[in-house]
């Protein structure tokens, strides 16, 4: 008897643990789209598409699932099926919604491929679109993207830029591995516990490595959390997921 009761103990433990296992990510859209592909003057750097891969994995690693994990670069694919192609992702995956966006901005747009430049409605009109009134991160690292903040507010957001409106970011030259916000967002991830710890952690990444190049005008990245979001995100525990 004290066998079978041992047997059956182990039994439900067993059909427990998947569960217990599951990510508070599973069945969100993630979707890291590298929207540019070249330095200032035109000519092609890594630096974007090194972001674009890694950034992929480290969401992965993370908790997001990657069958819901897309990434896409838009010197490879054209911007009309990189959005047709989030839309369809975001119809499968339809709890939250995590964007991650990484170009060259100018204080009218962000860089979107060899489209015009994304202006700030544009990109809430396509937000609204894709991740309706779900959960959802935006994550713009770009020159000047915190011109995209005033439109991407909502109550279900939380809005992460790597600049404020009127300042550059950095790292975006050719012998730049990462734009230096990609880089602390990566560097931030695998200690950070949720989305608001990977902000702190970025953003004090940003300060210390303007402050140890001397930058004159620090690009200061903005954040801005709606009030649903403010409860919510410290429910979204990041977890250390295999991709």
């Amino acid at each position: 008897m004290l066998r079978g009761l041992i047997v059956l103990v182990a039994g439900v433990l067993a059909l427990a643990t998947p569960a217990s296992a599951q990510s508070r990510f599973d069945g969100w859209t993630a979707a890291i789209i590298q929207a540019d592909w070249r330095d200032g003057y035109g000519r092609p750097i890594e630096a974007f598409d090194n972001a674009r891969r890694d950034l992929a994995q480290g969401f992965r690693r993370a908790g997001f699932n990657p069958a819901d994990t897309v990434d896409f670069s838009l010197e490879k694919t054209a911007p009309d099926v990189v959005v047709n192609s989030l839309r369809e992702t975001a119809a499968r995956a339809t709890r939250g919604c995590l964007i991650y966006f990484t170009s060259h901005g100018a204080p009218d747009g962000m860089v979107f491929g060899d489209a015009p430049r994304m202006a700030p409605d544009a990109m809430a009109n396509l937000v609204r679109a894709v991740c309706g009134e779900r959960p959802t991160v935006v994550v713009v690292s770009a020159c000047y993207s915190g011109i995209f903040v005033s439109a991407l507010q909502g109550p279900n957001r939380m809005v992460l830029t790597a600049a404020r409106r009127d300042r550059s970011s950095f790292g975006c030259g050719a012998d730049e591995r990462y734009p230096w916000f990609d880089g602390c967002i990566l560097e931030a991830l695998p200690e950070a516990s949720d989305f608001l710890a990977l902000a702190a952690g970025a953003r004090a990444c940003v300060n210390r490595k303007e402050t140890e190049y001397a930058v004159d005008h620090p690009s200061e990245p903005q954040l801005f959390v709606g009030a649903n979001m403010q409860l919510r995100l410290p429910t979204l525990r990041f977890s250390n997921r295999t991709p």
